[in-house]
């Protein structure tokens, strides 16, 4: 019998994306912050060590767990080399059409040997709702019987208090980075489902970047 190939959908831990957050099909929300770098190399021995004192002080201030992760993606420079041709077709000048020809396969040929990685550095804020298990539901069931509206009332009340539990680490994560000098931005949904692609289709060339990440 053919093996049924399973739909990539099956393989991702993700339920939906909205507002900005990551809803997981185990119930978990994740949030991804996008952080910037700092030159740690050019920073003086005093400036160094002030920032790892900083940084080890932010990481004892949390009574939960995040993840840090680099993400690094070949660039696609195709729409540059379609720019380039363009402005060779405008162009009046032969000599300069021939520079700009050379140039357009000097960069096609160099990209071609030599892949222009870019990178970019991430951190993903975790809240995992306690979920009462069917024998705690179940005992207090017998003292309360909800109707359906009641029910999807109480649903929308849990998850706006999970969601406000998520912001609130969201704050005082951000706040700590910001304090080290790091800028730091949440990304929204576009931009998730633009890193999940990347992340899940890693042999492909990247399909659009992040513009948060080119700010």
């Amino acid at each position: 019998m053919p093996k049924t190939t399973l739909p990539t959908q099956k393989f991702v831990d993700i339920k939906t994306i909205k507002d900005g957050v990551i809803y997981l099909k185990k119930k978990g929300l994740r949030k991804v912050l996008i952080v910037g770098g700092i030159n740690f190399d050019l920073k003086s021995e005093a400036e160094q060590t002030l920032i790892l004192n900083s940084f080890q002080n932010f990481l004892n201030t949390l009574d939960f767990s995040i993840q840090f992760f680099i993400h690094s993606r070949k660039i696609n420079i195709n729409q540059y080399l379609e720019e380039m041709g363009e402005r060779k077709q405008k162009e009046t000048n032969e000599l300069l059409k021939i520079q700009i020809e050379e140039y357009v396969e000097f960069i096609r040929s160099f990209v071609k040997e030599n892949p222009i990685i870019s990178k970019a550095f991430f951190v993903v804020i975790p809240y995992d709702p306690i979920a009462l298990t069917t024998k705690t539901k179940g005992v207090l069931g017998l003292f309360k019987k909800s109707s359906s509206k009641e029910q999807k009332t109480e649903k929308e009340a849990e998850e706006r208090k999970n969601i406000e539990q998520l912001n609130r680490r969201v704050e005082q994560v951000t706040s700590g980075l910001e304090q080290i000098g790091i800028r730091v931005t949440s990304l929204e949904d576009e931009e998730l489902t633009e890193l999940f692609y990347n992340l899940y289709n890693p042999q492909l060339i990247e399909k659009k970047g992040l513009e948060i990440a080119k700010k």
